[in-house]
């Protein structure tokens, strides 16, 4: 593992991390302590855009503490973190602006294929799972000519 990346996360957690943690529980003593309705509502949606945050900062430490870069090569990782960083920005764009009230997602590559579920191998079990969570579909489409992954999923509306 890169000894940066772990530098960076610890740095993450130590810092934004723990400072979101405690701006949300200050928020939430004046939750308590304030006796305006409206006040408490302007608070809640302030808290639960910092749970948002929080959120947001444990997976983007967890991805650096575990993430492990599938292309070989320190360019070919340059470019998995770049296109990491592309997506994350793309579905921040979504969910603040678009008003989506679903999403579709699609991935192919020309490669050897073989794309399928194997003994002791989580990888796209695990990802199957995320997106039934979500109350997503999944397709899997691999062949000698490549892989093609098809995600869609509805976007809850506030």
């Amino acid at each position: 593992m890169n000894d940066k990346r772990v530098i960076l996360a610890q740095e993450l957690h130590d810092g934004i991390a723990q400072d979101l943690v405690g701006l949300g529980f200050s928020i939430d003593s004046l939750i308590s302590s304030s006796q305006d309705l409206h006040t408490k509502d302007s608070l809640r949606q302030l808290r639960f855009a910092i749970t948002e945050l929080i959120n947001t900062v444990r997976l983007e430490i967890h991805e650096l503490r575990t993430s492990t870069d599938l292309l070989s090569g320190q360019a070919d990782k340059d470019v998995s973190y770049e296109l990491l960083r592309v997506l994350s920005e793309i579905l921040r764009n979504v969910s603040e602006h678009a008003q989506a009230s679903h999403l579709s997602i699609q991935i192919s590559d020309n490669g050897i294929g073989g794309a399928q579920s194997k003994e002791g191998s989580f990888g796209l079990v695990g990802i199957q799972e995320r997106i039934a969570g979500l109350g997503g579909d999944i397709r899997i489409d691999s062949s000698q000519l490549g892989t093609t992954i098809r995600i869609e999923l509805p976007l809850e509306r506030s």
